[in-house]
């Protein structure tokens, strides 16, 4: 458990910092994140006045970047989340054999089991996130374009994007370009969702069916609380799926809420 819990520390750390170091490999400094979005920026008017569904190198290099920068973060992310999902199973494990131990180690242990799941789940939603953003790297970028709104040629580029999702001019590639991302990065997440909405349901049906035979209080304490909490996050699971599954069905729709501030 102690050395698990030290690799759990250091992974938390490279986590935050690591991602930045390792994606950072090309000519500009976007481990800087005024430098990032200051290209980002440039780059994106770049893109709109090309009026071609390509990206310009100065928008691709950002991209690439942004790509790499997921890749990292959410495989570090993942190797956290095993290290946390076996800590927890110890932890949850040595609960029942505690006939030894006083009610403060006991309550101990229950603490430490439940803080350790609760960071393993956190772990789980960076990698999903990341994945997201891996599949979708461009449309991860866009929340950091409205920093700039205040840039005149920024402004009049979202203004010309407002009127085409609105449907008052024509569509031009770049536009479809934009939707078409856009779709796809709701699809990973929906896809995520199922996936993982499914495996809750398929836990919790675990749970109760070892809770029912079960004669050890401990462990029906264990798995009453497993199929409680795996029965909430299946519901929070199918939520998000539908969320997603509308957005990607009528992604014209909410990426043109995004460009007017509600997403």
């Amino acid at each position: 458990m102690a050395a698990l819990a030290v690799l759990a520390v250091v992974l938390t750390t490279a986590v935050v910092l690591a991602p930045a170091w390792l994606a950072d490999s090309g000519p500009g400094d976007f481990a800087d994140q005024h430098m990032l979005r200051r290209a980002l920026r440039d780059g994106f008017v770049a893109y709109w006045n090309s009026g071609d569904r390509a990206h310009p190198p100065a928008l691709a290099s950002v991209i690439d970047y942004w790509f790499r920068y997921h890749v990292a973060k959410g495989a570090i992310a993942a190797v956290l989340l095993i290290v946390l999902i076996a800590l927890a199973a110890l932890l949850w494990k040595a609960y029942p054999r505690a006939d030894g131990l006083g009610v403060a180690q006991q309550s101990a242990l229950v603490t430490a089991g439940t803080l350790v799941s609760l960071f393993a789940l956190a772990a789980l939603l960076v990698v999903i996130a990341n994945i997201q953003g891996a599949v979708a790297p461009f449309s991860s970028l866009l929340p950091m374009l409205p920093s700039g709104a205040n840039d005149p040629q920024l402004a009049a580029t979202f203004d010309q994007i407002r009127q085409q999702l609105a449907g008052t001019a024509s569509t031009t590639p770049p536009v479809d370009d934009m939707v078409s991302d856009f779709a796809r990065y709701h699809v990973t997440m929906a896809s995520i969702a199922a996936i993982l909405a499914t495996t809750a349901l398929g836990l919790t049906a675990v749970s109760w069916k070892r809770f029912t035979p079960s004669a050890d209080t401990r462990t029906r304490r264990i798995l009453c609380a497993s199929g409680i909490v795996t029965a909430l996050l299946s519901l929070a699971w199918f939520v998000l799926l539908a969320a997603n599954t509308t957005a990607a069905i009528h992604s014209t729709s909410a990426l043109s809420a995004f460009f007017n501030g509600n997403w």
